[in-house]
């Protein structure tokens, strides 16, 4: 049975190529994105198949305003992709306070405001796939990106838990964790560096600016293949909770699992030592 897609970002990067492959597959899409003249130019077709809709995530009224004219449109939501969101990058002292705010706007209450919208149409219907976009940033700590880091940690906790609460009403919800993908992700329009100059980290900040410009446009994953992925987890009977997206996310998670484990060890008397009075 075709199904409803609502995608936050959908304008570029993941949200336009998981936009794409759900067309694709025959389902039908509400694409959102802060200008809607950036999905004009995007998509092509026609009321039947997509919606087109401004959508800024921070804005809660804007939010329900949305997922209200997706059900006028398509009466149902069986899959919404938490995807809008940016990278901020530097040091944490490097970033100011209203940086920091403006990152969990997007990054967190986004995503918040989104499933606080979406949730009682998929839990009247009894079914609905969540996929929050996530990052392997989301599991390991980078330094240089501890803003990022710990809103994509924050989406990390919500989702495992609201994965719980949602399951008796037919929603899983699943945690998309890509590594690097050839998207325009390390460009100015989607990742700011901290405003604060600070001395100590100057070299610190040198070395990750010329890092993100090396790398950019020139990550290894497949974007492409990524949004084939989800339409695969989309129609999975028992889709995960977490799905590791490159095998560099992979690794990577794997290897921060093995060290965790051999610390835990290493510290167990000293854990056990609290228990008992």
């Amino acid at each position: 049975m075709s199904k409803v897609w609502m995608i936050t970002g959908a304008s570029r990067g993941l949200g336009a190529y998981i936009a794409t492959a759900a067309l694709s597959a025959g389902d039908r899409v509400v694409a959102t994105a802060r200008a809607a003249s950036a999905l004009d130019e995007r998509f092509t077709e026609g009321p039947d198949q997509l919606l087109r809709l401004a959508l800024d995530v921070t804005d809660q009224a804007q939010a329900n305003a949305a997922v209200d004219a997706a059900l006028s449109r398509f009466g149902r939501i069986d899959v919404l992709v938490n995807n809008a969101g940016y990278g901020q990058l530097g040091p944490f002292e490097t970033n100011t306070q209203a940086q920091v705010e403006r990152q969990f706007q997007t990054n967190v209450f986004g995503v918040f405001n989104m499933c606080r919208a979406v949730l009682p149409a998929m839990r009247n219907q009894r079914s609905g796939q969540v996929f929050n976009l996530s990052s392997v940033g989301g599991l390991i700590g980078m330094g240089g990106a501890s803003l990022y880091s710990a809103s994509k940690f924050a989406v990390e906790g919500f989702s495992e838990a609201l994965a719980q609460e949602v399951a008796s009403f037919g929603i899983h919800v699943t945690l998309v964790e890509p590594g690097v993908f050839r998207t325009d992700f390390l460009d100015s329009s989607s990742m700011a560096f901290g405003a604060l100059s600070v001395h100590d980290y100057a070299a610190f900040v040198d070395k990750l600016q010329a890092s993100c410009a090396a790398g950019n446009h020139q990550q290894t994953g497949n974007p492409a293949k990524l949004a084939d992925a989800l339409i695969a987890l989309a129609n999975a009977q028992t889709p995960p909770l977490r799905y590791l997206a490159g095998s560099d996310a992979y690794s990577q998670v794997n290897a921060k699992l093995v060290r965790m484990r051999d610390e835990i060890e290493r510290w167990q008397a000293l854990s056990a030592s609290t228990d008992g009075f």
